[in-house]
């Protein structure tokens, strides 16, 4: 029994039962979906009533989506996919099983190679993002993101562009997975460069805007950014919304929230695109909510939508007193808790800027 129990946990990595059903529901729901999403582009619109000699449209979904399976392997798999199924009809089944066994393992060799890889890019994507917040005179700073995969396309930062100046981003770019971190990277090493060279900060996202135009894949790899610039001493923020979710703003003991807006479209769409900034003086108590849409476009497992009105409740709702980190870990932990067994559909990202009181 104690071999058998030891065998049991070295297969199971000792999850509980209810826990591996969950991550093979997650797993099961996130393949039927790529399956799903090649399948639908080729099967036919849905038909009123059955045309004479036509296939039903579910035979052709379901044909399809046997296809999108198939076709997702190399051509060489394919083939011997093909003839293990074959074989599964004559007396060399047993040859047929062997070759789907082979087949699986090679697909394991893949899945553990891609996996490696992944697991390399999340550690650089881990060091390129500022890992603790900069001291600021006044002021916290606390940020978090929790990627939907093992990268994220989210970006955030907080830097001393000056011994005055604090910059401030926070970016989601379209998309999920490696491509959107790669591009994340690069927005990153963009707007140090530019913030290095002086420019007004205007001029600052505007060329970061023509970089991701001729960067953007014909505008699908676009990105929403928020670029602020914060001045302790003078308690002044400014900042360019371009196409993000409004920051909000909780004044001390007032209400409602201000969402700052000012700005112009997402990053890559239009090259001449103009951008307008706006500007806030922060008082003392105040704090300063940047987030992502995967904060407000969470979805609980009946499919609910988390929206902007309950992120907005949490953040009235956080005492007076509350730090950056406090307020931070308000609205990740709520989100969460809505969230419950659904399974992450994107990248939760949230930076909080508070005035000291």
């Amino acid at each position: 029994m104690n071999k058998l129990t030891q065998f049991w946990h070295r297969i199971s990595d000792g999850l509980a039962v209810d826990e591996l059903w969950g991550q093979l529901r997650r797993e099961a729901t996130s393949g039927y979906r790529l399956y799903k999403q090649d399948a639908m582009t080729k099967a036919p619109p849905a038909r009123p009533a059955r045309r004479p000699g036509g296939a039903p449209r579910q035979r052709h979904l379901g044909r399809e989506f046997a296809w999108a399976i198939l076709l997702h392997m190399s051509p060489a798999r394919r083939v011997v996919l093909l003839l293990a199924l074959v074989l599964q009809f004559t007396q060399y089944r047993l040859i047929g099983l062997l070759l789907i066994v082979g087949l699986l393992a090679l697909e394991i060799a893949d899945r553990v190679s891609l996996k490696r890889d992944l697991e390399i890019a999340r550690e650089i994507q881990a060091w390129l993002l500022p890992a603790t917040p900069p001291e600021v005179a006044g002021a916290e700073v606390a940020f978090v993101n929790q990627p939907a995969n093992t990268v994220s396309g989210d970006f955030y930062d907080a830097f001393w562009r000056s011994p005055s100046v604090l910059m401030l981003a926070l970016a989601d770019v379209a998309g999920k997975g490696l491509p959107a971190a790669l591009l994340t990277a690069t927005f990153q090493a963009s707007l140090h460069t530019l913030a290095a060279e002086g420019l007004t900060l205007e001029g600052v996202v505007a060329a970061l805007n023509r970089y991701a135009c001729g960067h953007s894949a014909g505008g699908t790899r676009f990105t929403t950014a928020v670029v602020a610039e914060y001045e302790p001493a003078a308690r002044r923020l400014r900042y360019v919304n371009a196409g993000h979710n409004p920051p909000l703003l909780r004044r001390a003991g007032a209400e409602p929230l201000e969402r700052l807006q000012a700005g112009g479209v997402p990053l890559g769409i239009l090259a001449e695109a103009a951008y307008e900034s706006g500007e806030v003086e922060l008082h003392p108590g105040d704090a300063l909510l940047l987030f992502t849409d995967g904060v407000t476009e969470t979805f609980n497992p009946g499919s609910e939508e988390y929206g902007e009105e309950r992120l907005q409740a949490v953040l009235l709702a956080a005492p007076a007193g509350a730090g950056a980190a406090a307020i931070r870990d308000a609205v990740v932990g709520d989100c969460t808790r809505f969230r419950g067994d659904a399974p992450r559909q994107d990248d939760v990202t949230c930076l909080v800027l508070r005035r000291h009181a």
